[in-house]
């Protein structure tokens, strides 16, 4: 298991995350994650509104890959996880409090992405490399 330590919790607090999942014919599925966020130490969350391709990919067993950059400090983080949907709970509690206050639509489902592996995109010969859990 992989945590977030401050400078990540930080990159996905002002940067725009881009998540990728893969469809079981193995068609990647690409885009931006606006509600994407620090859930806790180990764990993303994100607000599921649209039910689309992506919902679909996690359902079919797709795991999710996040990437975060600085484009300007040439440095990010990529972060390999398992998705797990909730439509009740308290990740789900999470999400529609999330949409009140950022002024978004009620979400159809919370996912949260437990953390599994991170990675630096450090500009650099770094670059890729798996950081330490």
């Amino acid at each position: 298991m992989s945590f977030l330590d401050e400078t990540m919790k930080q990159f996905l607090a002002v940067q725009l995350p881009i998540q990728s999942t893969v469809s079981k014919e193995g068609l990647p599925d690409i885009g931006p994650k606006r509600s994407l966020r620090v859930y806790d130490d180990k764990t993303l969350i994100y607000n599921e509104n649209t039910g689309g391709q992506t919902l679909q990919n996690i359902l079919d067993g797709s795991k999710m890959a996040v990437a975060v950059i600085d484009r300007d400090a040439l440095d990010g983080y990529r972060f390999i996880g398992r998705p797990e949907v909730f439509s009740e709970g308290d990740a789900f509690d999470n999400a529609v409090a999330f949409a009140d206050t950022a002024g978004m639509k009620t979400p159809k489902f919370a996912v949260l992405i437990h953390i599994e592996d991170i990675f630096t995109l450090r500009s650099g010969p770094t670059a890729g490399t798996r950081l330490a859990a």
